[in-house]
């Protein structure tokens, strides 16, 4: 490995020669974890509503769960993190998710399932923050993190990408606890990669003490730091605008437009290879245009895609007649949600920059709070979407678009305001 042609970022002494190019690799497929945890069970919702004998709120809330868990390990596995190094907080981590992950694939009723669930996304949060800490570890400029970010976000995404389509075969072809067992082995292969792969990103004179106070403290430094919490909430209201999406995507395709759940797999696979066509654009923009003011631009345009999604499923509810609603209302749907979500490729590495690149001595607490906050909006986001009805797009549609106008109030509320750019670099 250690041969491996290197990167020209800026970085420390970990890799004197530069960045390793599979590095990278490595860390997006650690951090795909959770993002392929969280959606190749989607196209089993209505398979599982049935199996569980529970009702389709019940099934989404498992989301929600899975959220809350991630939002709660993500504020302890920082701080253990900061304290202990990078390694072995991951190990124990993906080591609890692979178990948890079996018990969810012999689950008898929901109640089960959603303890399970819940322990398996503690689990998986280390996997999701420290990856980022890595990030922050190596290559503290602010620009080049960005860009190594984006590479990541590319990894993590072509996880995600096959996870709901292989999630729809499994479920056209066999039981949904087939994707527990699969997300078992998955972290079971993590657990290997960070034992025998992964080096260690924090020197052991970097690290920090560990106590309930400096904790308290440590988090409330970072939440009254303006330029840390506006960033870290234009990530976790951008989480809330893909969670309205996540959430309910799978009812809105397949009951109300009849979509198969390999078809809706297909689609969802769609919408990630937009996702992260975006994030590669922005690592070749960014350097040459200011990171702060692709942000600005990308929270612009999933306004107005926001803005579509709702004027689009209020003109099929209230107004369309039947051929619309029949015909063509699907596509204009998926053209606006292409517009909505398409740009979070460019608003989390540029937006999680910005949070981290002012306090890289507490790279993973930053982290693991700015995590937190996006999950637990996202959270939120599956709460509100379960006490409404799925016989409408309108519900996914109203809070997505909430979701980007969010972001764009936090944008402005940034040091600076919406005209604002990064400038400084962090040492």
């Amino acid at each position: 490995m250690a041969s491996a042609t290197v990167s020209r970022e800026p970085v420390s002494a970990i890799f004197p020669q530069g960045v390793p190019r599979w590095l990278p690799l490595l860390l997006g497929f650690l951090t795909a974890v959770g993002p392929i945890s969280t959606d190749i069970y989607l196209p089993a919702f209505p398979a599982m509503e049935q199996s569980l004998h529970t009702s389709a709120g019940n099934v989404q809330m498992t989301l929600s769960i899975w959220f809350v868990g991630l939002a709660i390990g993500q504020i302890t596995m920082g701080p253990l993190a900061d304290r202990y190094g990078r390694r072995w907080p991951m190990l124990a981590g993906n080591l609890i998710y692979g178990l948890a992950s079996a018990v969810c694939a012999f689950a008898p009723d929901i109640i089960t399932f959603s303890i399970a669930r819940f322990v398996a996304s503690i689990g998986a949060s280390a996997s999701l923050v420290i990856p980022t800490a890595c990030v922050r570890d190596i290559v503290p400029d602010r620009n080049a993190g960005a860009r190594m970010l984006s590479q990541l976000v590319m990894v993590m995404g072509v996880v995600p990408i096959l996870a709901p389509m292989l999630g729809g075969m499994v479920v056209a072809v066999t039981s949904w606890r087939i994707i527990f067992w699969a997300s078992a082995v998955y972290g079971l292969l993590c657990v290997a990669l960070v034992l025998w792969v992964l080096p260690e990103t924090l020197p052991y004179q970097k690290r920090v003490s560990l106590s309930p106070m400096t904790l308290v403290t440590r988090y409330l430094t970072l939440l009254r730091d303006r330029s840390f919490s506006s960033h870290a909430l234009i990530t976790g209201f951008s989480t809330f605008m893909q969670f309205s999406y996540l959430t309910a995507a799978s009812f809105v395709f397949i009951k109300i437009f009849g979509f198969t759940p390999f078809r809706f797999s297909m689609l969802f696979g769609i919408f990630s290879v937009f996702m992260i066509g975006a994030s590669q654009l922005n690592g070749l923009l960014v350097g040459r245009i200011d990171s702060a003011r692709l942000l600005v631009m990308a929270v612009l345009v999933a306004v107005l895609g926001g803005a579509l999604v709702v004027a689009v499923s209020l003109w099929g509810d209230w107004y369309a007649g039947a051929e619309w609603r029949n015909h063509y209302e699907v596509w204009f749907l998926i053209a606006a949600m292409v517009l909505t979500l398409a740009p979070t490729g460019f608003i989390f590495p540029n937006g999680m920059m910005g949070a981290l690149a002012d306090h890289p001595s507490l790279a993973g607490a930053a982290a693991a709070l700015a995590g937190t906050m996006q999950y637990v909006l996202g959270a939120l986001a599956g709460a509100v979407l379960g006490m409404f009805p799925t016989t409408s797009a309108l519900p996914m549609a109203g809070c997505m678009f909430l979701g980007t106008v969010m972001m764009l109030v936090m944008c402005a509320l940034r040091p600076g305001g919406l005209r604002s750019t990064s400038g400084q670099q962090s040492d």
